[in-house]
């Protein structure tokens, strides 16, 4: 127990000592002292997240600090496992950080990011572990304000002030949720252990309503949507480190936090609750993926992406719970692993993902794909990286995207199991938009790969660039080997979450639901599949191709010779595919959700309108829910906003008869409620 107690002591004060010292110590000093703790603190809660998982410590491990306040921490399998998950990406973003704020030294404050890096990491462990809901919530408030503070980091560059100004709006409206579904669970006092919430009766309505509530509250967090908008906006302004925490962790603490709500603190309910976060979640899946088409951001594609992904997370907990409501508990234990499972994927080639985009950006100048092409030569660690990221996300084994979406279909695969037809003709819908997603999602990171890495430069910078410093490759390539050991080892990993569901009531072991050997089978579903032999298959294969050529006889001497050129001399990079020719197709098949403004402008000469001197085409293409959801809703605010503001009139008799007003109403609604 010592030695738990010794990780846990690390973790709460490495990230305090990283943050004074981010404020106290300036230059390369002083990164290193922020990356230092960082990488400390994250490794120590990985570690107890592992023990703990392991076995190693008592399953009800409590620790409380500070009593008058309430605060009071507790770890079971579920805090262990997003421990796990928060020390892989913190750890690696830490390292990565380094070299990569270098770049900031005299443009932009490294104090606040530095600082407000640690307290991230912190806010999220403490949150992770909280036993009470004032615990939980003043985690979750410092999680959002550091964040706030770390995507205003380049508050000069266009968008950002916009961006945070959505985020913080987002993130306060989830918090006020968060803060009334509290409530309701602990009857109005926020310290009381969660172990009281789970004893609590409460009436079906209330239940439900603590449902929604953490639905929307969680749901803002997470990404999902339509509460997504402030997602593609704030990720690509961010520095690219905190766009992989943020996108890798912050928005997996959504997931945590509905997880810990509706199948610990509510132990399940009605099939509609599985039913609601399971559209919801098929929904995010292809939308998220077909605006990702549309995208040259590189930054703002992959937020678009972490839509895509968050949704295939709520696609297999929406099943495990609808699942859990009919008592198919094998199949419930199968849809929460495949959430979880997939939960840690993202984390990892998201991670990986966005820092490889990082070093683009770091190089060249632009999140712009237009602008890039050609970066393998000049970026070979960087693009080889980026391609483990990107197949990693495209599903394709044998890595770890591969394996948890495989699970997540097995699990919708089972649910012809479920009594009521018209209930369990959902989940066939379900595997064709998951299908869908999962192939247009290969077709992006074609294009996001293809435009970035391959072909010509098509500017200057790219032109010019130059691979990344040695401490954001070591960021990188320890989140690609996750990937590889993720997606070659699922027995293990499967064995690992099973451990994080044990003390959670209504679902099956583990090893109940699934044999756990080289091949992962899973009684009850339709198939199994085995990544590490698909691996040996895949080497095995490479190796055939040259012995067949060997066999044959063929030349063995390099050739070198031009590339076809459609009967052009010289190769130039206006001759090059661009994302916008790739994305054209699918722009024109779904057109009518796209529905992009067109506005050609051609300038005439003046002394003849037959003489054409300039042509300007622009294309935008707005996400539907901005258009029609929120357009609408600011402005209603904003004239609500300028009513509102006429009731401050700098009087202070005023003051009092508004608060006279307010007292005699409070006192009479206190006496109508006895």
């Amino acid at each position: 127990m010592a030695s738990e107690h010794l990780l846990l002591v690390m973790i709460l004060a490495a990230y305090p000592i990283g943050a004074l010292a981010a404020l106290g110590i300036r230059g390369a000093p002083g990164r290193g002292l922020v990356a230092g703790c960082a990488l400390v603190g994250a490794l120590a809660g990985l570690v107890l997240g592992a023990v703990r998982l392991g076995g190693g410590l008592a399953p009800t491990f409590t620790a409380s600090f500070l009593p008058l306040t309430g605060i009071a921490l507790r770890i079971d399998g579920l805090s262990a496992f997003f421990l796990i998950v928060i020390g892989v990406v913190g750890a690696a973003s830490a390292v990565y950080g380094f070299g990569y704020s270098a770049a900031y030294e005299g443009r932009y404050s490294l104090r606040m990011l530095g600082a407000m890096l640690n307290v991230l990491l912190l806010s999220m462990s403490v949150q992770v572990m909280a036993d009470n809901a004032l615990t939980f919530l003043m985690a979750w408030e410092a999680m959002s304000l550091s964040v706030y503070v770390m995507v205003l980091t380049e508050h000069d560059q266009p968008g950002t002030i916009r961006a945070a100004h959505w985020y913080i709006a987002f993130t306060h409206a989830g918090f006020a949720a968060l803060v009334a579904m509290f409530l309701l669970l602990s009857a109005g006092d926020l310290t009381t252990s969660f172990a009281a919430m789970r004893s609590a009766p409460l009436a079906h309505g209330v239940r439900n309503a603590a449902f929604l509530l953490a639905l929307f509250g969680f749901g803002t967090k997470a990404g999902v949507v339509p509460l997504h908008v402030w997602l593609p906006m704030a990720h690509p302004v961010a520095p690219s480190h905190v766009s992989a925490l943020m996108s890798g962790v912050v928005i997996k603490m959504g997931v945590y936090g509905l997880l810990r709500v509706t199948i610990d603190l509510l132990a399940g309910g009605p099939a509609w609750w599985g039913g609601l976060v399971l559209g919801l979640g098929t929904v995010s899946a292809l939308l998220g993926v077909l605006y990702a088409l549309m995208e040259h951001d590189l930054k703002r594609l992959l937020a678009f992406h972490s839509v895509e992904n968050i949704g295939i997370i709520f696609i297999g907990i929406g099943a495990g719970l609808m699942f859990q409501s009919y008592g198919l508990t094998t199949l419930a234990t199968l849809g929460i692993i495949g959430g979880l499972y997939h939960t840690i994927n993202h984390a990892c080639f998201k991670g990986l993902l966005f820092l490889g985009a990082g070093s683009v950006l770091h190089a060249t100048g632009t999140r712009n794909m237009e602008e890039m092409g050609g970066l393998i030569k000049r970026m070979p660690r960087t693009a080889l990286f980026f391609l483990v990221g990107a197949c990693a996300i495209s599903a394709l084994p044998p890595l770890n995207g591969f394996v948890s979406e495989w699970l997540v279909f097995q699990a919708l695969l089972g649910g012809s199991a479920i009594p009521q037809p018209e209930v369990a003709v959902i989940m066939p819908i379900a595997v064709a938009m998951l299908a869908l997603t999962s192939g247009l999602a290969a077709a992006c990171f074609v294009k996001a790969f293809g435009i970035t890495f391959l072909a010509i430069p098509r500017s200057p910078e790219a032109e010019h660039a130059h691979e990344a410093p040695l401490s954001m490759q070591a960021g990188m390539v320890s989140l690609a080997l996750m990937c590889a050991a993720l997606g070659l080892a699922p027995s293990a990993v499967v064995r690992v979450i099973g451990a994080a569901l044990s003390g959670l009531e209504r679902f099956a072991p583990a090893e109940v639901g699934f044999t756990l050997g080289l091949p992962l089978r899973v009684p009850g579903a339709v198939g199994e599949m085995s990544p590490p032999l698909l691996a040996l298959g895949l080497v095995l294969l490479l190796g055939l191709v040259p012995l067949g050529f060997w066999l044959a006889g063929a030349d063995r001497r390099l050739r070198f010779g031009d590339t076809w050129g459609c009967g052009r001399i010289g190769q130039t990079p206006r001759m090059e595919y661009t994302a916008t020719a790739f994305a054209e197709p699918l722009r024109r098949v779904f057109a009518e959700l796209y529905r992009p403004s067109r506005d050609l402008s051609i300038d005439f000469h003046p002394e003849s309108k037959y003489f054409v001197q300039s042509i300007e085409y622009r294309s935008e293409i707005r996400p539907w829910f901005e258009r029609v959801l929120y357009d609408p809703l600011v402005h209603v605010l904003g004239t609500a906003a300028t009513w509102v503001r006429r009731l401050q009139g700098g009087s202070v008799h005023l003051y009092l008869v508004y608060m006279t007003v307010a007292l005699m109403v409070l006192l009479t609604v206190a006496r109508w409620g006895r």
